[in-house]
């Protein structure tokens, strides 16, 4: 069973919808019980990352996702989900996060070229810099869509994806266990499913 985790922050709806797509048993929750007893955790998000942080606090459900990951279990964060997986980020100010992979969050602007909009709205290529088991059902130059002012930086030791705006930008990562997508699979069509398909899937043994 695949919990996703709901702390008032993000589109449960459309992720769930596309889990039922492709078959995955899911529950939308805020329990820590439900939590533990799940196979996987999906972080996702919307918004901005200092209250994110605060709500996870406030409710405790940091704890719940910092023990559940360090015991093993797959952990998937999508958009500012997967934001939330580093050290810090440097929206409006310098906040922490989980801390379960390391590197920042920092701004586009200034980063990319002046005549690109920020936020980053749209569809693009994925260029896969090392294997992943999540990639398993995509390949180089799928596309997939993304929304976001920032982006993660200094994560090397993770990093599996980027994708091509002014500058090559974080992706998406995975270290062991924990998994992020900066774009929405559940937006990104059959690619998109399949990128969940592949983070749902029992791991080879």
């Amino acid at each position: 069973m695949i919990a996703v985790i709901d702390y008032g922050v993000g589109n449960l709806f459309s992720l769930r919808s596309s889990l039922y797509m492709i078959g995955a048993d899911s529950v939308v929750t805020s329990d820590p019980s439900v939590m533990e007893r799940a196979d996987r955790l999906i972080l996702p998000g919307v918004g901005a990352f200092g209250d994110a942080m605060k709500k996870l606090r406030d409710s405790g459900l940091d704890r719940v996702i910092r023990t559940e990951a360090a015991k093993g279990k797959p952990v998937m964060g999508i958009c500012l989900g997967m934001q939330l997986l580093f050290e810090k980020s440097y929206e409006y100010g310098e906040h922490e996060g989980l801390g379960l992979l390391r590197g920042s969050v920092i701004p586009m602007e200034g980063k990319i070229p002046a005549e690109l909009k920020i936020p980053h709205i749209g569809w693009n290529a994925l260029h896969l810099t090392r294997e992943s088991r999540r990639f398993c059902h995509i390949g180089e130059g799928d596309c997939v869509y993304f929304v976001h002012s920032y982006y993660a930086t200094d994560c090397e030791d993770s990093l599996i994806a980027t994708a091509e705006y002014g500058r090559e930008l974080t992706a998406a990562v995975e270290k062991d266990n924990v998994f992020g997508c900066q774009f929405h699979p559940e937006k990104s069509g059959a690619v998109g499913l399949n990128i969940l398909r592949g983070f749902c899937e029992e791991d080879p043994q």
